[in-house]
Parts: C-alpha cells; sequence; structure tokens
C-alpha cells in the first residue's frame, strides 16, 4: 500500500473523508443514543487521517476505522 502525503490528498478524497466523518458520526449517535460529542469527532477525523495518509482509501475502510475509534472514550 502506498503511503499518502496528507499535502497529496485529492479532491475527490477529501470529499471522500467528510463524507466518512459524516456517516461514522451518524453510526455513532444511533449505537449510542446520544450525539457524538467534538472530542470523539476529533479522534474519528484524525484516524480517517492516518488511515488514508497509510494509502487507505476507501470509503467502507475508512468508515469503519473512524468507528472503532469513536467507539473507544475521548480522553
Amino acid at each position: 500500500m502506498t503511503k499518502i502525503s496528507p499535502n497529496g490528498f485529492k479532491p475527490e478524497l477529501v470529499s471522500t473523508m467528510q463524507s466518512v466523518l459524516e456517516a461514522a458520526s451518524a453510526h455513532i449517535d444511533t449505537t449510542s443514543g446520544k450525539p457524538a460529542t467534538s472530542a470523539i469527532k476529533v479522534k474519528m477525523a484524525s484516524r480517517i487521517l492516518a488511515t488514508a495518509a497509510a494509502g487507505v482509501t476507501d470509503a467502507g475502510q475508512l468508515q469503519s476505522a473512524a468507528i472503532e475509534e469513536g467507539l473507544c472514550p475521548a480522553d
């Protein structure tokens, strides 16, 4: 898998990452029964960025990573 510098993210990938964060946040909202906090959303966004930088660009894989991160309590 080829690593991608965040400076090299194409507009399509950025759009995908935005959609993934929205979908993952909605999943957390539904699962927990309350809205995801800002801290949780930051954690999920960071995980999405790190996963994409590692070369993962598939929306499903990015969303799974974000949800996994969102289910862990924020510090």
